[in-house]
């Protein structure tokens, strides 16, 4: 099987051309980063507000958590036989429509979870000394709370991107874009081999994404970020 999956990736055809991979990766990354973009514009901010404001979190999470029992597939094939239709939508390809509001709406939930609940873990004695020290509304949202909510805000969208490049694979389903064309085609031919190289890329790319993702969210994280610093200088002045 290792010689046989080295020797389809080697082959020109598959990797070029409008079945090929690298067109099928790019089709799939447009997915993934748009809906997951979508997601955050719509999501983050109601969570941030509501976090902040430390009213109706509860219904928005439980309403958003709701999206995660929800068959994904079932939405897309719902929404593509009903008034989105199956009609092409630019390079999103056919279904374009349908597949983006499904796969936002399975992003939403961990980045309004996460969030909101990043935001309703910062510690309240910051909170009231930030206010005793004149700060009020939108500067403490922006300079107390989002800092320190940000490891989870991060860790939200870091779920939203991986879980989206997964699932993304099922627009193939109605004929849509992506790496999910790959596998399908594959069973259509009864080739093993293609099933299964499809399936490697969407796996590797999900373990880089989410070792990318991990990382920015180490970097965002405002209190490992000082206890670095304070290390750094403490071994500079040990020496």
């Amino acid at each position: 099987m290792i010689g046989d999956l080295w020797a389809w990736f080697g082959d020109p055809a598959n990797m070029q051309g409008e079945e090929g991979v690298w067109n099928r990766l790019v089709e799939h990354s447009l997915l993934t980063v748009t809906a997951t973009l979508i997601a955050v514009l719509i999501g983050l901010p109601i969570a941030l507000w509501l976090g902040h404001v430390g009213r109706g979190g509860v219904l928005a999470v439980n309403i958003s958590n709701v999206g995660r029992a929800v068959p994904t597939f079932a939405v897309l094939l719902l929404l593509s036989i009903g008034p989105l239709g199956t009609a092409d939508l630019g390079p999103y390809g056919r279904a374009g429509l349908a597949t983006l509001v499904a796969l936002v709406l399975f992003a939403l939930p961990p980045v309004i979870t996460n969030a909101y609940v990043g935001m309703r873990e910062v510690d309240r004695d910051t909170v009231e000394a930030a206010r005793g020290m004149g700060m009020q509304g939108g500067q403490l949202l922006r300079r107390v709370e989002l800092p320190l909510a940000m490891p989870l805000i991060i860790a939200g969208v870091r779920l939203a991107v991986v879980q989206v490049w997964a699932t993304a694979t099922i627009a193939a389903l109605v004929a849509g874009p992506g790496l999910g064309r790959i596998i399908t085609l594959g069973f259509r031919r009864l080739d093993t081999v293609q099933v299964v190289a499809g399936a490697l890329v969407v796996a590797v790319i999900a373990l880089l994404l989410e070792g990318l993702m991990t990382g920015l969210q180490r970097v965002g994280d405002p209190v490992a970020r000082a206890r670095r610093t304070s290390a750094s200088a403490t071994a500079g002045r040990a020496r």
